[in-house]
């Protein structure tokens, strides 16, 4: 770890110890998640350290970033992207698009590149102070059409994307021993963080097969979001890309050991206890709960479709963009796509305010019926 280390995350956990303590000394994870992440001023994604980069083999070479994401790897994800979006403008008839988590910037910027006049306005709703002066420098050229946003308004008119959004949202963990369950939360034991489970009534969506031991997560912050989303979004769309799997998949039996990970200088870990403050934690993402959230809400969003970000991506059109990119344009696109990179892990869903409509991402290979 880096020399900064020590200052940011010795303040960050004498922050969390009190909380701990002024809770009896038992925090939820989602609670410590949240800290670890969000606190302001010290958590990952509320410091001043550089979170998104290159990769370190890519012609940058290491930039002291963590991780990568879509729109880093390639520009032809935000303009692939762009022509969905155009579609569901027109087909919503709206004029905003509302990025959820921008990041470094980058999708903005593909995005409000390609759109060009399509779009009025482009709202970023961003909670982490540090990314968004990092937005608003990489974003000058559009200043008359972006703005930066805390909150959703009453009633919105829009085309909503997140890409990597719902992965970074706090998660409980829920833990079954001998066949009894618990929910897992964090203590401190006077000289470090340390796992402690508590007997709960909470459980998983769905019964676990076995009587195996088994740690997983639910991720009633995330689904609280999509019903926010929809009582919000009263005409218009959201797209939603990121890692995960539906609901079978996600509680299957032999995924014993949870999703929760953490990313540091482009190295993957388990143990978010560790170097609080200075390691991005993520969950991988339940999409059929992220799905029943949005259709079961009232007033409801329309599930438009849900499939691989491979196959949504190459519905829109990126093997043709490929074919008038450069050697190392294409080789960076085919990660987008590729099983083994990000093309089958990742998926997309998406949602519709108001009478459904065929969005052309999901024309070939929707998977809405394994949600």
């Amino acid at each position: 770890m880096e020399k900064t280390a020590p200052s940011l995350t010795s303040a960050l956990q004498t922050h969390i110890q009190q909380l701990i303590q002024s809770s009896g000394g038992w925090i939820g994870f989602d609670h410590f998640m949240a800290l670890a992440l969000y606190q302001p001023g010290l958590g990952y994604y509320a410091n001043d350290r550089l979170k998104f980069g290159a990769m370190p083999e890519s012609d940058q070479g290491a930039d002291g970033s963590d991780f990568v994401t879509a729109p880093e790897i390639s520009p032809l994800f935000g303009q692939t992207l762009a022509v969905q979006v155009a579609q569901a403008l027109d087909a919503t008839q709206t004029s905003e698009v509302w990025e959820f988590g921008a990041g470094s910037g980058a999708l903005a910027e593909q995005l409000l590149q390609t759109l060009g006049d399509k779009l009025q306005r482009y709202c970023i709703v961003d909670l982490s102070g540090s990314l968004r002066a990092r937005q608003q420098l990489r974003l000058q050229p559009f200043a008359d059409k972006v703005q930066w946003v805390v909150e959703l308004p009453a009633s919105l008119q829009a085309v909503v994307v997140g890409n990597e959004v719902l992965d970074a949202m706090p998660v409980q963990l829920l833990v079954r021993k001998s066949g009894q369950w618990f929910e897992r939360g964090v203590v401190w034991t006077g000289d470090a963080f340390a796992w402690d489970d508590r007997p709960t009534s909470l459980r998983p969506p769905t019964e676990i097969d076995g009587p195996h031991d088994y740690l997983t997560e639910i991720h009633p912050q995330g689904e609280s979001f999509i019903r926010t989303l929809a009582d919000r979004l009263t005409q218009g769309a959201a797209f939603f890309l990121d890692y995960g799997f539906p609901e079978a998949e996600y509680y299957h039996p032999q995924r014993s050991t949870g999703t929760v990970m953490c990313h540091y200088a482009h190295r993957a870990d388990p143990d978010p206890l560790e170097y609080v403050g200075l390691k991005d934690i993520t969950a991988h993402v339940n999409f059929t709960g992220i799905a029943l959230a949005g259709q079961d809400a009232e007033p409801s969003l329309n599930v438009l479709g849900y499939t691989s970000q491979a196959r949504f991506l190459m519905n829109c059109g990126l093997l043709q963009k490929m074919e008038h990119a450069t050697h190392a344009e294409r080789a960076n696109a085919l990660k987008l796509i590729s099983e083994h990179e990000m093309g089958e892990l990742f998926k997309v869903i998406a949602f519709g305010a108001g009478t459904p409509w065929e969005p052309l991402g999901f024309a070939q290979g929707d998977r809405s019926h394994t949600l």
